[in-house]
């Protein structure tokens, strides 16, 4: 699937949908340069699983952040300062991606072999102006079904 966001406004708003859909241990991992609507997307996930406005933002310099206020827990990774699998190893990723929250990973090509089986990936494309393209893909039976209600949640 794949759409385009005209503006960070929207980019939030798909974020809403998507969480309406989320369920505990799924894991949705972006991909897209700096500045392509990663952590704009996250916000509107958090908005929409009822996290408090504002504590979302990008974990750049924390790596995770962890949102435990909603209506399911939120578990924000930014594995961009990461050099190697290993350093992510040294993290106990386990306990964000095998657990009772959603997971959501910027920059996850990090993970290298560490990729769960089970993903929804988001891919982020800068077009001319405040526009970007969102191609979603998904791996394992859990996300497959999440993208194909994706699909009729965002198209309509």
């Amino acid at each position: 699937m794949r759409i385009v966001s005209a503006s960070a406004r929207e980019t939030i708003k798909i974020g809403e949908k998507i969480a309406r859909r989320l369920k505990p241990s799924d894991v949705i991992c972006l991909y897209g340069r700096f500045g392509a609507g990663k952590t704009v997307l996250v916000k509107g996930i958090a908005r929409g699983l009822h996290i408090k406005e504002g504590t979302v933002n990008s974990p750049s310099f924390v790596l995770i952040r962890t949102h435990a206020q909603g209506l399911i827990p939120l578990h924000h990774l930014d594995l961009y300062r990461i050099k190697s699998p290993q350093d992510i190893l040294n993290l106990g990723y386990e306990e964000y991606l095998f657990g009772r929250a959603v997971t959501v990973i910027e920059w996850a090509e990090r993970l290298g072999k560490l990729m769960p089986e089970e993903f929804l990936k988001i891919e982020f494309k800068i077009m001319p102006g405040t526009k970007r393209r969102l191609a979603f893909r998904a791996y394992g039976s859990r996300c497959r079904e999440l993208l194909r209600q994706l699909d009729e949640d965002i198209s309509h």
